[in-house]
């Protein structure tokens, strides 16, 4: 048995109201694993997102090569977590290394605009980089959704980026 995954999100904001609020109501998570091997050395950020939890959720701040460790390891089985990245290719190298997605999918919540990303969605932009991590997930099994919060449609990622003309 391995840990039951409530939520696989990439959101460029990482833990804020939205995830705290709406997504931890909707899926029902016991622990938020936040995955970046940036933020978990950054210790101003890493206190921020600390304080952005839920008050019945905890929250933990861990490098990727920590959370392919505990999702391998039994005693973490109990956990139901909703795991956050920043980006795309960063949770493509999370299934890469063994953590199957298949059954929830990945939502991409957020991706913040810059100059050389499209937008797909009015708050998911994307670039290259962005779709061959989507094609890596889909080659995987794993597709990759947009949706902002539980009550919206989710639209998959790849069909919106190929209307945009993204085809990597």
């Amino acid at each position: 048995m391995t840990m039951a995954i409530q939520l696989a999100r990439v959101d460029s904001r990482l833990l804020h109201g939205q995830v705290a609020t709406v997504w931890t109501k909707a899926v029902r998570p016991n622990r938020i694993l936040v995955v970046s091997d940036t933020v978990a050395q950054d210790k101003l950020r890493k206190t921020l997102i600390l304080q952005a939890a839920p008050p019945a959720v905890k929250v933990n701040v861990i490098p990727s090569a920590k959370m392919v460790q505990i999702y391998r390891d039994a005693r973490f089985d109990g956990f139901r977590p909703l795991i956050l990245t920043e980006t795309l290719p960063e949770m493509a190298a999370l299934v890469a290394q063994g953590i199957d997605l298949k059954a929830t999918g990945v939502n991409v919540g957020n991706l913040a605009y810059t100059p050389h990303r499209t937008m797909l969605t009015p708050s998911v932009a994307a670039d290259d980089q962005d779709v061959q991590a989507a094609r890596q997930l889909q080659d995987a099994g794993v597709t990759a959704y947009t949706q902002t919060v539980p009550t919206d449609h989710q639209q998959n990622f790849l069909v919106l980026a190929a209307k945009k003309g993204l085809t990597q």
